[in-house]
């Protein structure tokens, strides 16, 4: 199913969040946050405009856009200041989903094909402002875009009428009624702009009206009723609560069915307190609130399972986790791949800022890039001739060689694993 969008944006100028194109009044001097309010409110994708002047304000807005794109819990569509194939690909691996030309500006027209072809057709959308422009590129448009956003409203009517491609409109501020009657089109993919930014704490209610006039819209849907959880002697069903990007096991809470229909209505981890005898909404008063990622019942369905963003700590006790009381443990060797690599990476990090004397990793760091570069690139080499060799294990030793210089690197450069994590699952 195509579900409809609810698509603020922000309109990036001088650091600031701005009112629009044509309206240099600060709305918020903090982008990012202003990304999150977003995200957590219920936003399906953002869209944000570089509306910076000159090179330097330009490098300092996709610092911002990449700082977006890691905050913000929804797809990012990066807008404004592309001239080349290059800026595409600034935009791109700064994080964001899907990357916009302007077909007002000269030369994106003909950026099309090439862009699309280096990073694929669902990476690309176009700005346009007149249903004339659609009409004149409409086979390239076809072959090598995902979407439009129509950004003038005074074009909206005809470009309705003449597209067989999904629009984004972006508009004023419009009537609730005329957001659903837009939605209820075939052709209308989302509306954006002006009408949703200043609606942006509503969106959950305009999702509840899109849903009351049948326009599919991307809520939390449950599989199972509550009916079908087997109970505890309370009344309650027992959840256990990770963090959806480590796996670490945050807490233990209850829920009976209202604070069950109240994490699926507003995508917050409600939780019923059996001390107070009431509904908790997590993170309410200290702002330490759990972001639904995913719901899973057990096998006999009396325990749920919730995988959540987790901002801040998870204890009331300020640490991140509710486990953290060794009883026993034995020594083993840790197995998760990723852990293995952040428990490395963590000692490089280390090494880079206390210094150990005779650490081969600091001689790495004294000697500098190049340094670090030819030995990345003998690791590399050495990988090649191993694989020549029947025995695996020589290849296993040389990569493993290679992963160590190449977090050197990462140290160097200051990229994290999660970077390079989200950019592989991105792709």
């Amino acid at each position: 199913m195509s579900y409809k969008k609810l698509i603020p944006c922000i309109y990036l100028y001088k650091g600031n969040a701005v009112k629009g194109f044509s309206d240099s009044t600060i709305i918020d001097t903090n982008p990012v946050a202003l990304a999150r309010f977003y995200s957590d409110n219920n936003a399906d994708e953002l869209i944000v405009y570089d509306m910076s002047e000159g090179d330097g304000e330009h490098e300092e807005a996709l610092d911002l856009i990449k700082a977006i794109c890691n905050e913000a819990e929804v797809p990012v569509i990066g807008a404004g200041n592309v001239k080349r194939m290059e800026d595409i690909k600034k935009l791109l691996y700064a994080g964001c989903k899907k990357a916009a030309l302007n077909y007002s500006k000269p030369g994106n027209v003909e950026l099309t094909e090439e862009v699309s072809r280096k990073f694929g057709k669902e990476k690309i959308v176009v700005c346009v402002t007149e249903a004339d422009t659609i009409i004149r590129n409409e086979a390239l448009l076809e072959r090598y875009v995902e979407e439009i956003i129509l950004v003038k409203e005074n074009g909206l009517k005809e470009a309705i009428s003449v597209s067989k491609f999904p629009l984004i409109a972006s508009l004023p501020d419009i009537s609730l009624d005329k957001i659903l009657e837009l939605l209820s089109l075939d052709n209308i993919r989302g509306i954006s702009g002006y009408a949703i930014n200043e609606n942006a704490k509503e969106l959950l209610a305009i999702k509840s009206l899109c849903q009351n006039n049948n326009i599919p819209v991307n809520t939390f849907e449950p599989a199972i009723r509550w009916e079908e959880f087997k109970l505890n002697s309370d009344g309650h069903v027992t959840v256990v609560v990770q963090d959806y990007k480590t796996d670490e096991v945050l807490m233990v809470a209850y829920m009976n069915e209202e604070a069950y229909n109240m994490t699926l209505k507003t995508g917050k981890m409600t939780y019923y307190s059996r001390s107070r005898q009431e509904l908790w909404v997590k993170g309410e008063t200290s702002g330490h609130y759990q972001y639904v990622k995913s719901l899973t019942a057990d096998c006999d369905k009396d325990t749920i399972l919730a995988r959540v963003s987790q901002i801040g700590a998870a204890c009331h006790t300020g640490a991140h986790s509710c486990f953290f009381h060794e009883i026993m443990a034995r020594e083993y060797e840790e197995t998760n791949p990723l852990k293995v690599f952040e428990q490395v990476f963590d000692v490089i990090k280390d090494r880079k800022i206390h210094p150990k004397e005779g650490s081969y990793t600091n001689y790495l760091f004294d000697k500098g890039l190049d340094k670090i570069l030819k030995k990345l690139g003998e690791e590399a080499t050495e990988i090649v001739i191993a694989a020549k060799n029947p025995n695996a294990n020589e290849v296993k030793y040389e990569i493993s060689d290679f992963l160590y210089h190449m977090m050197v690197l990462m140290a160097e450069k200051n990229v994290t694993w999660e970077e390079i994590t989200t950019e592989l699952a991105q792709r």
